[in-house]
């Protein structure tokens, strides 16, 4: 739902029930972040409308690989308290942001890497707690971001050794051209996707025949491995649009 973030909550929970899928992911920031009444509304509309959620977590202004340790703590946090809101909405998925530079991360070589895989682990023995699925996202690194590329995961995988999944933003990946080794070299981390378009340059958030990503070839990726989990529409324009695409494309 994050094209719905400029609205109202209340215009939001009204869609729910219109949407051509059964599937909603729930985006806790901003005007939406979610407290005990709006915990109550999504789980109302949940039976009404027979919906399963994901929550994908805050990340405005959240840093998991941040070196000023009073702001890494209000984020973790926040963190900890979106876990629990997703548990409370039996969220099959929590889909999280890794790290970002920031202007003194030059002077903390390998520093912000390091913090990333300690506030994972940290995360990580919440959501076992509450029996939840994590999302690793890949975002992209000309916008200063961590975890862009398969090699970065790899070596996440390596350093932590925790079985946390990989929310495969397309989007994302196509602005860095890693589409297809995301798919060639870790086809069985791949838990989760967001699916968007874009030109190449900019993280549009497009319905999905809106750019160059080629979809028939994503859907040949995603049968060729197997993939039986979620395919969400993450745009921000198109939505009825790409739900109607890419079920026609998967049948």
């Amino acid at each position: 739902m994050l094209y719905c973030l400029g609205e109202p909550f209340n215009r939001m929970i009204k869609r729910l029930g219109t949407m051509n899928t059964k599937y909603i992911e729930i985006l806790d920031d901003g005007t939406h972040d979610l407290n005990k009444n709006r915990l109550s509304q999504l789980r109302d509309a949940a039976k009404s409308y027979g919906l399963t959620y994901s929550v994908h977590a805050p990340f405005a202004d959240i840093n998991i690989g941040s070196p000023a340790k009073p702001m890494l703590s209000a984020a973790l946090k926040r963190l900890k308290q979106s876990l629990a809101n997703a548990s409370e909405l039996d969220a099959k998925m929590w889909v999280f942001h890794p790290a970002q530079i920031t202007g003194i991360s030059q002077f903390y070589p390998d520093g912000l890497f390091k913090q990333t895989c300690e506030s994972i682990k940290e995360l990580y023995v919440i959501a076992e707690e509450y029996g939840l699925n994590m999302g690793l996202e890949n975002l992209p690194a000309k916008y200063g971001f961590q975890m862009s590329t398969p090699a970065e995961f790899q070596r996440f995988y390596k350093e932590t050794n925790l079985p946390i999944g990989i929310t495969l933003d397309l989007g994302h990946a196509n602005l860095e051209g890693q589409i297809q080794p995301f798919f060639d070299q870790l086809a069985d981390k791949i838990v989760h996707i967001h699916a968007s378009n874009n030109q190449g340059d900019q993280d549009e958030h497009n319905g999905v025949l809106d750019g160059n990503i080629d979809y028939q070839i994503i859907v040949a990726n995603l049968k060729k491995i197997g993939y039986d989990k979620v395919l969400l529409v993450e745009s921000i324009r198109g939505v009825p649009e790409s739900i109607a695409e890419l079920k026609r494309l998967l049948v």
